[in-house]
């Protein structure tokens, strides 16, 4: 009985001294699911794409994070771009390769910092170009006139024969007066006021007038610094005006009008054909530019408009 009793006695002993013994085995030899080291709430977790230079892997901190390249913070570590050394984490960041010591901005910007040092003006600032270049035009033209250089007087090589599609004759209306003219104030308009159309012969005429020029075969006389149709001289003489044309140089009517055409095609006001004829085209220029320029609309050659051309 006591043989059985020390032998009992051994074996709880025994069992006890497993136990001590298992207890303090170390937890990482326990027949346990292993479980990974926590890590810091905000760590960024570890990618694919952060692998560096030949033979040298990452390394882990203690705080389980994966650094990248020397010199970036945490948030540089975890972009996918390749920051240069001392980069900010925006800088980082950018898909741009800055220069040292740009701004975030100024790395984010996609190739604009050529543009801006060039300061050059692209396709469209070249249509704002000419729009200017056309206003400095007239301004120009119109100081050129207030400065007292008028522009040299050319002679053009005209048709002999008008052409009459483009410019129709107007018909003979006895005392006709120019519309609008009882409107038109100060001495240079007095001749738009007073004119009126008249009907004489040859000899009526050459004993009133002394001056008296043909332009395209049509009789013209001189009065007052102005030309006007001698109507009647010869019946079926063609005019494309019936009213004053001013007169200047010693010119005659058609290299008068052809003067001013010239002048009205460099501002960019007629479009037709230097032809010495005082037709719809040619009147619908001039009465544009006499309303651009504050001046009345005459529709015709006046002193005021060939000295704002620059002409007289």
């Amino acid at each position: 009985m006591k043989k059985l009793m020390k032998i009992f006695v051994a074996l709880i002993c025994s069992l006890g001294l497993v136990s001590v013994a298992y207890s303090a085995q170390p937890e990482e030899n326990k027949p346990q699911k292993k479980k990974q080291a926590p890590t810091a709430q905000h760590a960024p977790q570890p990618t694919t794409g952060h692998v560096t230079g030949a033979g040298a892997g990452p390394k882990k901190t203690s705080m389980g994070a994966y650094e990248g390249k020397k010199g970036q913070t945490s948030m540089g570590a975890s972009q996918g771009q390749k920051g240069k050394k001392g980069q900010t984490p925006m800088e980082a960041s950018q898909g741009q390769k800055g220069k040292k010591g740009q701004t975030p901005m100024e790395a984010s910007q996609v190739q604009t910092g050529k543009a801006a040092k060039g300061g050059k003006v692209t396709g469209p600032g070249k249509a704002g170009e000419a729009a200017t270049a056309t206003t400095t035009g007239k301004t120009a033209a119109a100081g050129t006139a207030k400065a007292g250089k008028p522009l040299k007087a050319q002679k053009f090589n005209l048709p002999k024969q008008p052409n009459t599609a483009k410019a129709p004759p107007v018909k003979f209306q006895p005392n006709k007066h120019i519309e609008g003219s009882q409107n038109w104030q100060g001495q240079q308009y007095t001749v738009f006021r007073n004119y009126k159309s008249e009907w004489h012969d040859q000899n009526w005429w050459h004993s009133h007038h002394s001056n008296i020029v043909f332009v395209f075969g049509a009789p013209y006389y001189w009065n007052a610094g102005y030309w006007f149709p001698a109507w009647g001289y010869n019946p079926n003489a063609y005019y494309a005006w019936d009213g004053p044309i001013y007169g200047y140089n010693h010119l005659p009517p058609d290299q008068v009008i052809a003067n001013a055409q010239a002048a009205l095609q460099q501002q960019g006001y007629y479009q037709g054909e230097v032809d010495g004829l005082l037709g719809p085209l040619t009147r619908d220029a001039i009465a544009n530019y006499q309303r651009d320029h504050g001046l009345y609309t005459t529709s015709t050659i006046d002193q005021p408009t060939l000295r704002s051309l620059g002409m007289a």
